[in-house]
This record gives C-alpha cells, sequence and structure tokens, in this order.
C-alpha cells in the first residue's frame, strides 16, 4: 500500500524558518517580505503543500466556492458568461457549484436552498421567478448576491446585465433607416426582465421614427430553438409579411433559420434578418447574418469582480448596477427594403 505523505503550515514554517503567523499571513493573500515570499513559494512548491480549505473555512467561516445558479445549462449565452467567471474567480482560489433550475421556479427556489445549504460563500445568480424575500434574506446577511441578465424590482442587490432596451432599438433602428416598415420582432416570454426591455426599444424606436406598429409582428417565444422555428413562420404566414425580423436570443435565432431553409425564403431579397448572440455562427451563415452582440466577456469579467469586491467587505458602491452596451454587426443578411 502507497502511502502519502501530507504537509502540513508546520512543515513550510520549518522549511523556511519562518513563523507560523508569516507562512499564514502569505497564504491569505497578506502582505510579507519580497524575499520571504520567494523562500515561502518555494518551500510550498518542495514540501507539495495544499491549504486544507475545509478546515481554513472551519476557522474563518468561508468555504471559498461561489454558486452559480441558472435557468439553462443548454443557453449559451449564460454557460459562455459562467465560463468567463469560473475562470477569474478560479484564479483567486475560489471553487463553483453550478446549479441549472430549467426555468422552473420551485426548482430554482430548491437550488436556491441548496446552495444555502453548501455555505457557499456568496452566489452569482440569473433569476427566473422574480421572488425577492430569499435573496434579500441573504443580503441582510450580507452574503453577496449578484444578479445576471434580470433585474428583480424592488430589491436593492448588485447586477449586471446588458443594455437590452438599446440593443433592440439599435438593430431596428438599422432597418428603419434602410426604409424597412413592417418589422417583425421574435421576443422572450412575456413578464421577463429581458424580453420586457427588447420589447420596449422596438416599440421606442418605432415611436421615435414615426413608424406605425403592427401588434401582429411581436411574437413572443420562450426563448427555445422551437418556439424562434414556430415564430418566425408565424410571421411569414401574415396576409401582410414583415420585410424584416429581429430575433432577440440564439436559440430562437437558430429556430428562425431552419424555418427560413424549410420555407426557401431568400435571405435578403425575400427577408432581412437580425438574430442574436453568437458571432461565430454569424460567419458560418449564408450569406452572413447581421447579428446584436452582448458583451459576454465583460458581462462575467465584472460579475466576477464585482464578487471578489463584496467578499473583501467592500460595500461602498451598493448596490450597484451594471449595464452594458451591445454592438449591432450588419452584414449581408439586411438589405434595403424597395
Amino acid at each position: 500500500m502507497e502511502v502519502y505523505n501530507i504537509s502540513t503550515i508546520k512543515d513550510v514554517a520549518k522549511y523556511t524558518g519562518l513563523s507560523i503567523a508569516t507562512i499564514s499571513k502569505y497564504i491569505n493573500g497578506g502582505n510579507v517580505l519580497d524575499e520571504n515570499k520567494k523562500i515561502i513559494q518555494e518551500a510550498i512548491e518542495a514540501l507539495d503543500y495544499k491549504r486544507n480549505e475545509m478546515a481554513r473555512g472551519l476557522k474563518t467561516n468561508k468555504t471559498m466556492t461561489i454558486g452559480v445558479l441558472l435557468p439553462s445549462l443548454e443557453n449559451i449565452f449564460f454557460t459562455s458568461i459562467v465560463s468567463i467567471i469560473e475562470g477569474i474567480l478560479q484564479e483567486k482560489g475560489y471553487g463553483t457549484i453550478i446549479c441549472d433550475f430549467k426555468e422552473d421556479k420551485e426548482l430554482e427556489h430548491t437550488k436556491l436552498e441548496f446552495l444555502i445549504n453548501k455555505h457557499v460563500d456568496g452566489i452569482i445568480m440569473v433569476s427566473y421567478s422574480g421572488e425577492k424575500k430569499h435573496i434579500q434574506s441573504l443580503i441582510d446577511k450580507k452574503i453577496p448576491v449578484i444578479l445576471l441578465d434580470r433585474m428583480i424590482r424592488g430589491l436593492d442587490c448588485d447586477i449586471v446585465i446588458a443594455d437590452n432596451l438599446n440593443a433592440s432599438y439599435q438593430a431596428v433602428e438599422e432597418l428603419i433607416m434602410r426604409k424597412h416598415k413592417r418589422i417583425g420582432i421574435i421576443c422572450g416570454p412575456e413578464n421577463t426582465y429581458t424580453a420586457d426591455e427588447r420589447r420596449k426599444g422596438y416599440i421606442r424606436v418605432h415611436e421615435d421614427y414615426n413608424v406605425e406598429i403592427d401588434e401582429e409582428l411581436i411574437k413572443n417565444a420562450d426563448y427555445t430553438v422551437v418556439s424562434g422555428y414556430k415564430a418566425l413562420i408565424d410571421l411569414w404566414n401574415m396576409d401582410k409579411r414583415p420585410s424584416a425580423v429581429l430575433v432577440t436570443n440564439y436559440e430562437m435565432t437558430i429556430g428562425a433559420i431552419m424555418a427560413i431553409n424549410d420555407l426557401n425564403i431568400t435571405i435578403p431579397n425575400q427577408l432581412s434578418l437580425i438574430g442574436f448572440d453568437n458571432i461565430q455562427m454569424a460567419r458560418i451563415v449564408r450569406p452572413p447574418l447581421s447579428i446584436v452582440e452582448q458583451p459576454m466577456k465583460e458581462i462575467g469579467e465584472t460579475a466576477a469582480n464585482l464578487m471578489l469586491k463584496r467578499l473583501s467587505d467592500d460595500y461602498s458602491d451598493f448596490p450597484s448596477t451594471y449595464r452594458l452596451k451591445t454592438k449591432v454587426h450588419i452584414k449581408e443578411s439586411v438589405s434595403t427594403n424597395i
């Protein structure tokens, strides 16, 4: 049987000739002399010392884990952001516990309770239910909570979101400037913050340019491929078809493209199209797809760094709202309406 020797902080102190207090200070991110940093790190590597997070947690009441709560792990927008968050937190010694509540309000509460019972040090989440009671109780206990993508009205909480209203405003504006007047939009579910904001942007730009709104051109779907497919078919089957369509998330964009292929619609001669979120997909599709790009990298970085700030007990700017700008990339899938 192979026996493993597990080094302790005492071994590191003995190896370096420094006090345990100095070693502990270095390991926990405190300031020590540069010459001491060098010999402590050398000892850690030579002895293969691993910090005992469980024991540390008992002493500091910290578990060095962050809970991440998402409505769907099938959504490329969320998973891209989480990948960035994980990388930044890992660099600072934090692990993540990722939970998918499958857009189920009851399961959202269950998974939130699960994370609380795991004694995570903070939670980064996208709320589907919009229920604020449990989140408020965490904030009251000084457990940091960062909301992504969706605000919860009446809750003072840190939030990092894309500028959803201007995302759709700018995309539709590009179409209006190219003389499109019947513009369809495929939105997310009603009473969902992101969908409501994108719908508002669509309505506001029509009002600003004095373009009449046909309510039949506004289709509420549910952020899935199937719903995007069905909504595009519904728009195409209208007596007065749209000359252009904005699809407001990645999965629905995929569904809309599938419907366009099945209906043999020629882009952009018969229909101009703007999709959402995936620049790589925009390059693959022919003709190249116009796209609204959300700042996924910036959202992930901002959320992770804000969480680290709160974990260091800096609440000087609480609650903070970061509303990050999107970009509209117009490609060959959009033409001027004649």
